[in-house]
């Protein structure tokens, strides 16, 4: 008996992209190779292992929390290996490999799989990993080297290379980096060094000219909603102009704050993370403005010089609210009453 057409009747979204999950991960692995390339160019091979050992680790935990929940492993949608980059880029380079190692087992263990794996997290990984070292390690996560030294291919720093829970041993080429230089001694850096990586701070404060090529380049192939850093960028420009111009001695100028510290890398590819940012174009400029006036705060009043990581966190946790306050409205939906025409 010949049967009639089949229908497949299921829920929205009834058009795809063509891009699948591992496909765009992929591409963001790519947007990120200049980057580290530059990381371990200007920090050596310290820069090198803690990149090295971050990645490993959160592709192993996932490999086996996978297994042992008796599920298949997901390490092929490269989801893991893009945490432990990140990760490892919001690391100060002399960081000890075995924090990098148990960051990455918290970033995939507590702020990945805990909440169900991948589509499913509230928070972004790498920033709750680095969020939970910054707290268990305070000295070790805001001790800094200083870039392009001499020896930094022939020679590792002692603190890389410390044993678990002992005490590392820091090397005398530490240094400020220029948001602490700027916020405990009124001193600034150049707009040129800032730009292209010529100072001390976390292994992804490489260049901030890459990090942005990086983020147009996943923009251009809708990978990336550039609203979002668009809306955190400008924020920050917007007041730190404001106070800039009220009292110039105090608060540092627009080109300090976008350049500075991790801000450019955490607006292009954490915050546009698209598991833990908004669903709809209203939503997500709301939150980028949000994390670019928290940013900008923590920095001017707050007890510590950055405020990227706490200010995503902070907006990751308001996202649910932003996307029921602001759900568009219904085809057909009066906007008087709500009720249905």
């Amino acid at each position: 008996m010949n049967q009639g057409p089949t229908f497949e009747i299921h829920t929205s979204p009834h058009l795809h992209s063509g891009d699948s999950t591992d496909e765009i991960l992929r591409h963001v692995v790519v947007a990120l190779v200049p980057i580290t390339g530059f990381a371990i160019f200007s920090h050596g091979l310290c820069a090198l292992l803690l990149l090295t050992v971050a990645t490993s680790s959160c592709v192993l935990t996932e490999h086996i929390l996978c297994r042992l929940n008796r599920q298949a492993t997901t390490i092929g949608d490269w989801s893991a290996i893009v945490t432990g980059l990140l990760l490892g880029l919001t690391l100060p380079p002399t960081l000890p490999l075995w924090m990098a190692a148990v960051g990455g087992v918290i970033a995939i263990g507590l702020g990945k799989i805990l909440f169900g794996g991948l589509g499913f997290n509230s928070f972004n990984p790498a920033l709750v990993g680095r969020a939970v070292l910054q707290g268990a390690f305070p000295v070790a996560m805001t001790t800094w080297s200083a870039p392009l030294t001499t020896e930094r291919f022939v020679s590792v720093p002692g603190s890389t290379l410390t044993w678990p829970f002992l005490q590392p041993t820091y090397d005398a080429m530490s240094s400020a980096t220029p948001l602490a230089a700027m916020k405990f001694d009124a001193l600034g850096t150049p707009t040129h060094e800032l730009a292209f990586g010529l100072v001390s701070g976390s292994t992804g404060e490489a260049c901030a000219v890459l990090i942005l090529l990086g983020g147009i380049y996943l923009a251009m192939r809708n990978m990336l909603n550039w609203r979002i850093p668009v809306a955190i960028l400008g924020s920050v420009a917007v007041l730190s102009s404001g106070f800039h111009l009220l009292s110039p001695d105090r608060y540092a100028g627009p080109e300090f704050m976008l350049l500075a510290g991790g801000l450019c890398l955490g607006a292009v590819f954490m915050a546009t993370d698209m598991v833990t940012a908004p669903l709809t174009h209203r939503g997500v400029v709301v939150y980028g403005v949000m994390i670019g006036t928290m940013v900008t705060v923590i920095r001017y009043w707050g007890g510590l010089p950055e405020g990227v990581q706490y200010s995503i966190l902070l907006g990751n946790a308001c996202v649910p609210l932003i996307d029921r306050a602001l759900q568009p409205r219904s085809y057909g939906q009066r906007v008087a009453d709500g009720a249905a025409t």
